[in-house]
């Protein structure tokens, strides 16, 4: 899988998200041909512009309508595909729907979609987008300074602290458990990767879940301020390069954490205050009731020795974020 004059067919599953249409540009413009997945949309009144319209689409880009609801819709999509990363998974960070069926729905189309790698005969790796909540909300994990991939989330533990978004991040532990499980049991080349929150510019129609919570100080969203207490940040190109570098690695294997920096909402707010001082921002008085977020620091270690390196900080996640925020009539 290193990089040669002609580039293969890839999948990307979840075209029209915040990951998954960054993928498809990169991808394009680091020469692939790509399909990609959408939600079914039977009367076409799905703006997608913004992926038909990339550098290279009319070529290079084909759009499949798939469902996690029906796995095996994603079969003509994957069909004579190199590779697949499958980025698709239903945030419902507001708990909309019931936990047993979040996890049904994950559970079984990444199975289903595994499956038609494994029959396709030509995906040689599945990349899959899994989540740093799958490490962190467990009893050791919650005691230490610095977590790595050894660590697993324990679902019993995060129902006992009852936070919001527990249905969403025990699903994400469930389906990458079954991922990997899957993968060793067929022979599938299979490696996850485990980024923090995203920020950073978007190209889809709709500002981003993640970007919204890493942009509540200037949005004045207090119902995120909790999730600011301590939180991890990555930006949204260098999750992507990073998913593309353990598609090329030859040497990739199992799972990766992708998290540049671990800060908390008063370092957040200082730095916001000094780089943006157009905006108002409350004052620590609207937090300081808040109870801070337990949260270690993340080890990059594993994903930096494939040769990956970070190239953006908050000043790039969030100069990126605002400017597209403005450009969308959201600030």
């Amino acid at each position: 899988m290193e990089e040669s004059n002609k580039k293969g067919k890839v999948c990307v599953t979840g075209g029209t998200g915040f990951l998954g249409s960054w993928m498809v540009k990169r991808l394009l413009e680091h020469g692939y041909s790509v399909n990609t997945t959408i939600r079914d949309d039977p009367e076409r009144k799905r703006d997608i512009s913004y992926l038909t319209n990339l550098p290279g689409a009319s070529e290079r880009l084909q759009v499949f309508e798939a469902d996690l609801d029906r796995p095996d819709s994603f079969a003509a999509a994957i069909e004579g595909c190199v590779g697949v990363f499958h980025v698709a998974h239903p945030m419902d960070l507001a708990g909309k729907e019931a936990e047993e069926v979040k996890i049904k729905r994950a559970v079984s189309g990444i199975q289903g979609i595994l499956q038609a790698c494994v029959d396709s005969e030509t995906v040689k790796r599945v990349v899959y987008t899994s989540s740093i909540t799958t490490v962190f909300y467990n009893e050791k994990a919650a005691g230490s300074e610095l977590v790595d991939e050894s660590s697993w989330t324990d679902a019993d533990f995060c129902h006992r602290l009852g936070e919001n978004g527990t249905p969403y991040v025990v699903a994400k532990t469930l389906t990458e458990r079954t991922a990997l499980d899957f993968a060793e049991k067929h022979g599938l080349d299979l490696v996850t990767m485990l980024p923090s929150w995203i920020n950073g510019p978007f190209i889809c129609t709709r500002c981003p879940d993640s970007v919204r919570i890493c942009m509540a100080l200037i949005f004045a969203d207090k119902k995120y301020y909790q999730r600011l207490t301590r939180i991890g940040l990555v930006h949204i190109d260098d999750v992507v390069r990073a998913h593309i570098r353990l598609f090329e690695c030859p040497n990739a294997k199992g799972r990766y954490i992708c998290s540049a920096t671990e800060i908390t909402i008063d370092v957040l707010h200082e730095f916001l205050s000094d780089r943006y001082p157009e905006f108002e921002l409350a004052g620590p008085d609207s937090w300081k009731d808040l109870t801070p977020a337990i949260l270690p620091d993340f080890s990059s270690k594993k994903l930096l020795e494939t040769g990956f390196q970070y190239e953006n900080g908050l000043e790039e996640m969030f100069d990126g974020a605002i400017k597209c925020c403005k450009e969308k009539g959201l600030l």
